[in-house]
């Protein structure tokens, strides 16, 4: 376990992947199926192929059993349903790489780093290959592989028990504010994230990037 620091301040970090480290959107794919549709688009991830029914991935259930029920509802729309698995790598535009030379950076200096994503049991390892720098972590949490998934808190207490990390000492970071009060809630620190700037001005309030000095605690 990271020992404890005096200030509070952070000690280890916690990544999530997608919207983060890698800029994952469906619309990068649907865009090209529904040729520039956007209001079509829209209607269908908001219909058919919603987060809610992606969720069910997230906890490991295989495309090939939320699939076939979806198309035989939507059956007009089978191709594009079934496109969300077979063609699940073109979600992704690339890395964010302000927040990858962050990550570099952070292990250059030796703070502790893990990942805690929400992504299904058949992507993590193309994107794992795809992606070198996911295998940069001290540690890896994949919610298919758990059957936990965020927001849900056993995820993170997983994540906190499995790594021996000081919840009141590990920074979470996430694009998605329920997940971020739900890390919150089983009392690690998060933030919001919004963009590597940002992110960078946060580590470096922390004294845990560039060598700037965190303000001195309170007395």
């Amino acid at each position: 376990m990271t020992a404890p620091d005096a200030t509070g301040r952070a000690r280890a970090i916690v990544f999530d992947l997608g919207g983060v480290l890698l800029d994952w959107n469906p619309r990068y794919l649907y865009r090209q199926l529904f040729d520039g549709d956007e209001a079509a688009m829209e209607r269908f991830l908001a219909e058919v192929c919603t987060m809610e029914w992606h969720h069910a991935h997230d906890l490991g259930t295989p495309p090939e059993r939320t699939s076939p029920p979806l198309a035989e509802a939507h059956p007009e729309q089978a191709e594009l349903i079934w496109a969300w698995s077979r063609r699940s790598e073109e979600m992704i535009a690339g890395p964010i790489d302000g927040t990858v030379a962050i990550l570099s950076e952070l292990r250059t200096t030796g703070v502790p780093c893990y990942a805690l994503t929400n992504m299904e049991r058949e992507t993590y390892p193309l994107r794992r290959e795809r992606f070198p720098f996911l295998g940069w972590f001290d540690g890896t949490v994949v919610s298919a592989f758990e059957g936990l998934a965020k927001p849900d808190p056993a995820i993170f207490e997983l994540l906190l028990d499995r790594f021996d990390l000081d919840r009141a000492q590990t920074l979470f970071v996430d694009d998605s504010p329920v997940n971020v009060e739900a890390a919150r809630s089983v009392g690690m620190q998060a933030i919001e994230f919004d963009s590597p700037d940002q992110l960078r001005r946060v580590l470096q309030d922390a004294g845990l990037l560039d060598g700037v000095s965190p303000p001195a605690p309170s007395p």
